[in-house]
């Protein structure tokens, strides 16, 4: 084993207007299976964190929910650490970017980078809304990109083809706020001069501190060139004013990475640790740091810049992982699959998570799939089936045999220095972030147990009084084997390994007690370490009703009726109001969810002579796919940005063309008389409608 490392990991901080998802998730898995990993090596390992808490989306929820942004930010951050906690995730310290030791931290660094001639003040036209009477922030407005053209795209970067650009980049640009288009106002701003760095970035990048993957998409933005960074936004604003710049505030993404920093800041007052001794330019410890593939160009880019410019060492290295979609599909609130940490929590133990992620997570860019009927097969055979059916098929003989007294010796030697001799291809398998690789290697493993027992069929032997010492030494030597696996396994399942650790009687383990048998020694009475999943109780996560045809619902309008069916298409114009018998009550009629949304995309469908298919927004509760039989009537180019009114809370709908998730409000005899409703200026995507 390599000497003693120092080590200071972290995760990318979650956004603090929300849950937290099995898309971060698997990001805070990875990096404490990590962590875990490095410390049962005996190395010196800290994970800090923290929520991201700045910018105008925690303004303008914390005004939704009538409550200050402070009060947002302390609600969700008591969540966030209870589901992360839920999940097995051990950090250090869980900080907040809204704190006094990160504001200290920006400042320091904002001023050094300043001092050194990184920073330059520069006057900017920005998109503003003239409704809203707000410069908008780069994720308020969307549009077409300007490298690929993809449709609906934030004003910083293209989700499509990972170009990183201005909103005043955009094409057709609209403000996610009011649904207007943004006009453009000059503002001062302050860049740090990112293009500076450009030799020293090619040679960290080169020196291994990413994977090839990630080296060669480096390379297309160094083929870009690499331009100014943006590091102000305009009041009003959610985060820290900058020094001697009053109404200026950072940019949520200088002060975000920072936060590491600043939670790092808090550890250290709180134990013996000195910052510069992991910060300093000449610093011999490490520092980790693990993202998904989205954040890549802040990660890799600017941060590393921002950290040399201030006179600070360079991260070590930066993983980075790809999304998490389930089913095949990318997580969706409308969809139902939109899975939340704590609707996991509350129906299942983390470490079928954990375990189902490992055993899918390599060191590449790829999206990993949550399969549910994959990850009840997997889980069910591998931690039941193979891991925890060694223990349970020798423990109880052992027990009530021979009073919990393990044999002195093993039958198979060469079988147990097997199994002691992975430690070292596991071990390079966790440090390279191939959490697969090792997984794949620990149920082989896990194969050859059992394929042991079965051959010797202690159950067999113990039926036969002078096969007595046998069963012993079978079960002893299963049992040896077990210990192994769990002691591999232990950055994975940190709980079933803690309880299998206290049926053997042992202190905590070490990764070089898998190098050692337990022989001779009394063991506890077994207890059951996982039970089988319910592949109907897992199916439940996806939280969606049925397809079946919905009621239609009618909409009443001074001048005639339009029905409209939960597909958006008429059902019939010039109706008389409804009759009595069809009339509904004020508590039926509240059930129905009516919300603006915005439309992103609206197109023909081929073969369809009255459908449109639309993409909308829905704000919170996400995009949907909507066909409406409204062709008569508009041209899809000019429904694009458009604020409609929704029925939201309809059940999806099978139809020729696909699924229909919702119901466009309508109203006007039909054909070219058709008119959509719409909110009053002011509205946003997925506010209700009253």
């Amino acid at each position: 084993m390599k000497s003693r490392r120092r080590i200071l990991v972290t995760s990318a901080l979650p956004y603090a207007n929300g849950p937290i998802h099995l898309g971060y998730a698997l990001e805070a898995i990875q990096t404490d299976i990590w962590v875990r990993f490095q410390r049962l090596r005996g190395h010196e390992c800290y994970y800090v964190c923290a929520d991201d808490t700045h910018g105008t989306p925690i303004m303008l929820k914390a005004q939704a929910d009538g409550i200050t942004p402070e009060q947002l930010i302390a609600n969700v951050n008591r969540e966030h650490q209870r589901d992360l906690a839920g999940l097995c995730i051990g950090f250090d310290n869980f900080g907040s970017t809204h704190s006094a030791e990160n504001r200290a931290v920006c400042e320091r660094m904002y001023l050094e980078l300043r001092s050194r001639g990184f920073i330059e003040q520069r006057s900017v036209r920005q998109a503003y809304d003239a409704q809203a009477n707000m410069f908008l922030p780069d994720r308020y407005v969307r549009g077409n990109c300007p490298n690929c053209d993809s449709p609906n795209q934030y004003g910083d970067s293209c989700e499509v083809c990972g170009a990183t650009y201005s909103p005043s980049d955009l094409k057709n640009p609209i403000s996610t706020v009011s649904g207007t288009t943004p006009i453009e106002r000059e503002s001062e701003h302050f860049f740090f001069r990112l293009s500076a760095f450009e030799a020293r970035l090619r040679e960290w990048v080169g020196s291994g501190a990413v994977s090839q993957g990630v080296a060669r998409k480096l390379a297309e933005w160094f083929t870009q060139g690499l331009k100014d960074w943006d590091i102000s936004r305009d009041d009003p604003y959610f985060g820290f004013q900058i020094p001697d710049a009053p109404g200026k505030y950072f940019y949520v993404w200088f002060d975000a990475p920072i936060g590491y920093l600043g939670s790092f800041t808090q550890l250290c007052a709180r134990t013996d640790l000195q910052f510069d001794d992991f910060f300093a330019p000449d610093s011999t410890a490490e520092l980790h740091h693990f993202i998904g593939k989205d954040i890549l160009y802040f990660h890799t880019l600017f941060w590393p810049a921002v950290l040399e410019g201030a006179q600070m060492r360079r991260p070590t290295a930066v993983h980075v992982h790809g999304f998490v979609t389930i089913n095949g599909e990318k997580m969706s609130k409308s969809r139902g699959t939109f899975i939340t940490a704590r609707r996991y929590l509350d129906a299942f133990g983390p470490e079928y998570l954990r375990y189902y992620f490992a055993a899918k997570l390599g060191p590449g860019l790829d999206d990993l799939d949550l399969n549910l009927d994959e990850f009840v097969t997997r889980c069910n055979s591998d931690i039941v089936g193979k891991l925890v059916n060694i223990a349970s098929r020798c423990a109880g003989f052992i027990t009530k045999n021979f009073h919990g007294q393990l044999a002195p010796a093993v039958p198979d030697p060469q079988l147990l220095r097997d199994f002691a001799a992975a430690a070292h291809p596991v071990a390079a398998d966790y440090e390279s972030v191939d959490y697969a690789g090792a997984i794949r290697q620990i149920m082989a493993l896990a194969d050859r147990a059992n394929q042991y027992i079965d051959q010797r069929k202690p159950w067999v032997l113990a039926k036969d009084p002078a096969q007595a010492q046998q069963v012993q030494l079978v079960c002893t030597q299963g049992l040896n084997m077990f210990r192994i696996l769990m002691i591999y396994l232990q950055p994975v399942l940190p709980l079933m390994a803690a309880k299998a650790n206290r049926f053997f009687g042992e202190s905590p383990w070490a990764w070089a007690d898998s190098q050692t048998a337990l022989l001779g020694t009394h063991i506890e009475p077994y207890e059951a370490l996982a039970i089988r999943l319910d592949p109907k109780s897992v199916a439940q996560l996806i939280d969606i009703q049925g397809a079946d045809p919905a009621p239609k619902a009618t909409l009443s309008t001074a001048k005639g009726v339009q029905s409209v069916s939960a597909a958006g298409a008429p059902a019939g114009a010039g109706k008389p109001a409804a009759a009595a018998a069809d009339q509904i009550s004020i508590d039926e009629f509240s059930r129905i969810d009516l919300r603006v949304a915005k439309i992103l995309q609206a197109e023909l469908i081929e073969g369809a002579d009255k459908l449109l298919k639309l993409r909308v927004d829905l704000g919170e509760l996400g995009e949907r796919q909507v066909f409406a039989g409204i062709r008569s009537a508009y041209e899809p180019a000019a429904l694009v940005g458009r604020l409609i009114v929704v029925v939201a809370n309809l059940a999806p709908r099978k139809m020729r063309f696909g699924v229909s998730e919702g119901m466009i409000l309508a109203a006007g005899p039909g054909a070219k008389d058709l008119f959509l409703l719409s909110p009053d200026s002011g509205a946003a995507p997925g506010m209700r409608v009253k």
